[in-house]
């Protein structure tokens, strides 16, 4: 039987908001990626961070949430 931590762990997993975090955060290690090739060295995580918000966060989120939405309507 599973312990009351692992049920926790499986829960946390699976749900919406930390899929949507782990999804966000390859985004951004992308971005660092491309950035850090442009710069020719590493800018750091942070760096990356930040420039991905200001620069793609709100235009990355609408386009995951119209997905959601289209992948929602073709299972009903």
């Amino acid at each position: 039987m599973p312990s009351a931590q692992e049920d926790q762990s499986r829960f946390v997993k699976n749900s919406v908001l930390y899929k949507e975090f782990l999804a966000e955060r390859e985004e951004i290690l992308k971005h660092k990626w491309i950035e850090s090739e442009k710069a020719g060295t590493d800018i750091g995580f942070e760096k990356a961070l930040l420039d991905w918000i200001v620069k793609h966060r709100s235009n990355w989120r609408e386009k995951r949430l119209k997905e959601t939405r289209a992948e929602t309507k073709a299972t009903s």
